[in-house]
Parts: structure tokens; C-alpha cells; sequence
């Protein structure tokens, strides 16, 4: 608005002459077109602005999406870390509880494999008298033969 009425004439003042009215009119187009320019490049600047606003916008929401993935995988690492923790602390238990159930089996055996040596012991103690009776009446049919055999000789 102010530029409308500048250009205008005062009415309260003397009308210049040819030469400074055209020269006011000059400074006063070059003035409207300054202020144009000016205009233009504020729109400039403000679409600049509003550009630069977001790409910064757009690049602070890539920096959070960013930062969420890393803490996300921060925080998968955490559980992996725990599970392998859990899992590894698992397996020890399961091994030391096959350990003494296998010394279970071992002692179990043992008594049963002591049982039968013992039963093994006494059948072969009691096949070594057996053994030594048979030689026993052996030997006494031997010298019943022998006997026998003499006493068939001297009788005629």
C-alpha cells in the first residue's frame, strides 16, 4: 500500500518540473521493481527456509529411525547374549546330571558284577572240591583194581 501512495503526486505540494518529475518517476519504478526483486527473493528465501526446515526434518527422523535400529539391535544382542548365557549354563546341568546318573549305572553294575563274581567264585569252589573228591575216588578205585587185581593172581 505504502507504494501506491508514494508514487502519486502530493497534492499539497508545487508540481515539479519535467526533468525531476520524470527522474521521481524512475527512482520510484526502480523502486517498485527493488521491492519487487526484494519480494521475490524474500519468497525465494522463504522456500529456501522451508526446504532447508525439511531436509532437516527429514534427516532428524532418519537420525531417530537410525538410532532405534541400533538400539534394537543393542538390545537383540542383549537377549542373545542372555539366552546363550542360559542355554550354555543348561547344558552344563544336563551333562553333570548324565555324569552321575551314568556313576548311578556304574555303582549298579558294579554291585550286580560283584554279586555274580561272588556267585561265579563259590560254583568254582565248589567245582574244585568236586574235582578233588573224583580224584579222591579215583585214585581209591585205582587201588580197589589194584587189589582186586592181586588178589585174582595169588588165588589160583
Amino acid at each position: 500500500m505504502d507504494l501506491f501512495f508514494e508514487s502519486l503526486p502530493s497534492t499539497s505540494q508545487s508540481s515539479p518540473e519535467n526533468g525531476h518529475e520524470d527522474s521521481q518517476m524512475t527512482e520510484d519504478t526502480d523502486h517498485d521493481s527493488s521491492r519487487g526483486t526484494s519480494l521475490s527473493v524474500s519468497m525465494t528465501e522463504i522456500q529456501e527456509q522451508h526446504t532447508s526446515s525439511s531436509i532437516d526434518d527429514v534427516s532428524r527422523r532418519v537420525q531417530e529411525l537410525v538410532e532405534k535400529i541400533n538400539d534394537s539391535r543393542t538390545s537383540d544382542q542383549r537377549v542373545m547374549d542372555s539366552f546363550q548365557e542360559k542355554l550354555v549354563e543348561k547344558v552344563k546341568e544336563i551333562c553333570q546330571q548324565m555324569k552321575e546318573h551314568m556313576y548311578t549305572v556304574y555303582e549298579e553294575n558294579s554291585n550286580e558284577m560283584q554279586v555274580k563274581l561272588q556267585e561265579l567264585t563259590e560254583v568254582l569252589e565248589n567245582c574244585t572240591k568236586l574235582n578233588n573228591e573224583l580224584l579222591e575216588a579215583n585214585q581209591a578205585l585205582a587201588s580197589l583194581r589194584e587189589g582186586l587185581a592181586i588178589s585174582q593172581t595169588s588165588d589160583p
